[in-house]
């Protein structure tokens, strides 16, 4: 059954959940330690960089933890990038590419913690280990004052998806899952995509991160900002 809402009863029962920022990586990270990346194409410092191979991301992901003293790089809702050129699968139909991103990305080193910033339970979970896809996935699913919504956890280890069962439930804080490596994660630098979600309609342990310009209105509305949510920066 779908769930639809109006947008601004959702934004704000979503930022009524919290008062402030909630980390989304292990608890030991303080959340000073979060800063800022910017992964467009309007980013000049990615101008001759390969941007998609994961260890040039790796290489200036570090650099710009190093500069701003931080330890998790975080942004990218709505972001147009050049992330996903060489993968072949991120097209819709014959002309139209998908580039814009439909989360936030947490980067942080591989095996990091990842935490529950939202009561919930297991909706589905999967390996999606085409190139270029999330590789280990999991999805929550959520109820905030009779509005249902669902949040989606990849780029995570292997290990992760071991033992777990739909309908588990988790608690605000709990660990979750741990972040992947490159080749379990399917070719990325290692990170955390997070992304909301209000209607999941079919999809099971997937549902697409990344969308095209000719259907950002649609995925605009059915995947709000995160950050509404986890106050990180606020």
């Amino acid at each position: 059954m779908p769930y639809f809402y109006g947008m601004k009863t959702f934004e704000d029962k979503i930022m009524s959940y919290s008062n402030g920022p909630t980390p989304i990586l292990d608890a030991n990270l303080p959340l000073k330690s979060y800063v800022p990346i910017d992964l467009s194409v309007n980013n000049p410092d990615l101008e001759l960089l390969n941007i998609a191979d994961p260890e040039v991301c790796q290489s200036y992901v570090e650099r710009v933890l190093q500069s701003k003293g931080g330890k998790i790089a975080y942004g990218g809702y709505l972001e147009k990038r050049n992330l996903y050129g060489d993968k072949a699968n991120f097209s819709d139909g014959n002309t139209s590419r998908r580039d814009i991103h439909l989360g936030i990305d947490f980067w942080c080193a591989a095996g990091t913690k990842v935490m529950v910033p939202v009561d919930g339970v297991v909706h589905s979970f999967k390996n999606n280990a085409n190139i270029g896809d999330y590789g280990p996935t999991i999805i929550l699913k959520h109820e905030i004052d009779n509005i249902i919504f669902y949040t989606l956890y990849g780029h995570l280890s292997l290990s992760s998806l071991e033992g777990l069962t739909i309908g588990r439930e988790f608690k605000k804080g709990d660990v979750l899952a741990t972040l992947g490596t490159p080749d379990i994660n399917v070719n990325y630098a290692p990170h955390l995509h997070f992304q909301i979600i209000k209607d999941l309609g079919d999809f099971f342990g997937d549902y697409p991160g990344v969308c095209s310009h000719e259907n950002l209105d649609f995925y605009r509305e059915n995947c709000p900002d995160p950050n509404l949510l986890l106050k990180i920066g606020s």
